[in-house]
């Protein structure tokens, strides 16, 4: 398959101005309804699972207009926010595009925080209205604590079901225009307190079309929401991108291998989007499968991945997708037009081997902050090193750059934040006096505008000789090891006057190994000891690890698979 591709995939848009909006951009509900003319008819809201529910872009609409009208009849105004929390559903969607249709704000929740903290950030944010799924509407509702007008139900296994309360009444609104605000997005990443990042229907607009135009997305593919729908990386990259081109969005309920084999099966999944553990997680089965075929005919394929591999990268064709049709099918991907994978770094390896079996596999890159995509590689020219190239109207640059040109990327764009809600302090630190957003993550730029990233700055392990290592870096050395289920790689003080720290290691074994070695603690950490030397040959004497730890309980992580890294830190100290 030879690779086109439109420069300027937006400029649709522009038979559309002046008559269904009027900015630059379209807001959000401008760029549902100018969706739906173009393709009305168009499967839009899928789930298959108990049973399979579908809706077309017009009759999401009309449950979409008619939600927003109970909403106004609570007396809310423009502006106003809505907390919106549960699992990926297409409830879910319908109350987020109704909740701006209705002028208002929305404040997506993740639906694994404590009660206690969902109190606080609908406190917080002044939310005036909640919806929310079955498994905490009764605790969320009960006294109502909170002082809500109103509270909605995501399941018809609670009051107020979203599709019984729908209201075909017309009821006033005033609708947002470009530049008001849409979302507040809570995030605390993997350290320190929530922040609500203020995205406005600009950011968010503007940063689903730009990113098209370093890919082609298609009103005939096939998303699949599997990460929780609330994060920015699903929402923008999954959701957002999906009603933009009149595509279909499946909902996928549980990360569960096999649910997710079966979803992607049925569907006919074209666009599969999800975190590195997840895609190595896949590509290990995979390759432990041919291998198990024998050694012979794994070594037949692995010369037809590597021939194919550099047809695609040489020729810009890819002959991988016909040639391993029946080896993809065992995993569900002899459908996938592109999987992307964000979240996280994946070893250059991972992403070479999918390439070589005929997927198009490509990494992105963006924070909460930019709502979030600002790199993202081309599939029709990619580079295995790197997290993506700069996508059109974003300006990045390299602060305060060391010899090898590494340093904070910085970043300007019509889809950077107005800044933290509430919160002017930390809104002051994150912006630079000439208005660049600092990302805190480390890298840097090629003569192509690819950015290869490094690692974060708040995670830097300074060593012997002032050198700086990024955690990171190592941790993508130990992904393909099949007894390896959690590592991070973490500093520690070794020389406390000097400043200098060593490096050490935290593994959590999978139970497929715990259950050979029948969980013996002398076994694992001898093999672990072993793995880590295998390792510490590849990298630079500074960059080696010293100390390794192997612990019962898995290190627990964000919704995006991510490990709470200073959390872990502070419970296993050296």
């Amino acid at each position: 398959m030879s690779f086109k591709h439109n420069d300027r995939p937006w400029e649709f848009l522009q038979e559309f101005k002046g008559d269904m909006f009027t900015g630059e951009w379209p807001t959000l509900p401008e760029m549902f309804d100018i969706t739906v003319k173009r393709h009305p008819d168009r499967r839009c809201f899928t789930v298959y699972s108990p049973d399979e529910v579908m809706l077309t872009y017009t009759q999401a609409q009309e449950k979409i207009i008619q939600l927003s009208n109970t909403i106004r009849t609570n007396g809310v105004r423009k502006g106003d926010r809505i907390a919106l929390t549960g699992k990926n559903s297409p409830e879910w969607a319908v109350a987020y595009l109704a909740i701006l249709y209705a002028g208002c704000v929305v404040v997506p929740l993740d639906y694994q925080l404590k009660i206690k903290e969902m109190e606080y950030l609908m406190e917080f944010s002044k939310a005036k209205i909640l919806f929310v799924d079955e498994e905490k509407y009764d605790d969320l509702n009960k006294d109502n604590k909170l002082d809500l007008i109103k509270t909605y139900s995501l399941s018809e296994k609670r009051p107020d079901y979203v599709y019984d309360v729908l209201e075909p009444k017309f009821v006033k609104r005033t609708p947002a225009r470009e530049e008001d605000l849409a979302a507040i997005m809570f995030t605390s990443g993997t350290t320190g307190n929530p922040k609500g990042v203020m995205l406005t229907h600009k950011n968010l607009v503007s940063d689903c079309y730009l990113a098209q135009g370093n890919m082609n997305v298609l009103h005939t593919d096939v998303f699949y929401a599997l990460l929780p729908i609330h994060h920015s990386y699903t929402m923008l990259a999954v959701f957002i991108e999906t009603i933009s081109v009149g595509a279909e969005v499946v909902f996928g309920k549980k990360i569960i291998v096999k649910q997710i084999l079966k979803d992607l099966k049925t569907a006919k999944v074209t666009m599969f989007l999800g975190v590195p553990v997840l895609f190595n997680k896949l590509l290990k089965g995979l390759m432990n499968g041919i291998r198990e075929k024998g050694i012979i005919l794994y070594g037949i394929i692995r010369g037809l991945m590597s021939i194919s591999g550099f047809i695609k990268k040489v020729f810009k064709v890819n002959p991988g997708h016909k040639m391993f049709r029946g080896i993809l099918a065992k995993i569900s991907l002899d459908n996938i037009r592109i999987c992307i994978c964000g979240g996280g770094p994946l070893p250059s390896s991972t992403f070479k081997l999918y390439n070589q079996l005929g997927i198009d596999f490509v990494q992105g890159y963006g924070l909460t902050e930019t709502s979030p995509i600002v790199a993202l590689n081309p599939v029709f020219a990619y580079k295995e090193t790197s997290v993506g190239k700069v996508t059109p109207q974003t300006e990045m640059k390299i602060d305060k750059p060391d010899s090898q040109g590494i340093g904070e990327i910085l970043i300007k764009g019509p889809m950077v934040m107005q800044g933290y809600y509430n919160n002017k302090e930390a809104t002051d630190e994150i912006f630079t006096e000439d208005g660049w957003l600092r990302s805190g993550d480390v890298g840097y730029l090629d003569s192509d505008n690819y950015l290869m990233l490094t690692g974060r700055m708040k995670s830097l392990i300074v060593t012997e000789g002032g050198k700086n290592v990024f955690p990171e870096e190592i941790e993508d050395s130990f992904q393909l090891y099949d007894e390896i289920e959690q590592v991070l790689v973490l500093g520690y003080e070794k020389d406390e006057k000097a400043k200098i720290e060593g490096i050490r290691s935290i593994f959590y074994p999978t139970d497929a190994y715990r259950d050979e070695v029948k969980n013996d603690k002398a076994v694992m950490q001898a093999r672990f000891e072993e793995i880590v030397a295998e390792v510490n040959k590849q990298l630079m004497q500074y960059k080696r690890i010293e100390k390794v730890m192997v612990i019962d309980e898995p290190m627990e992580m964000t919704s995006t698979k991510k490990i709470k890294r200073f959390k872990v830190a502070q419970l296993y100290k050296v």
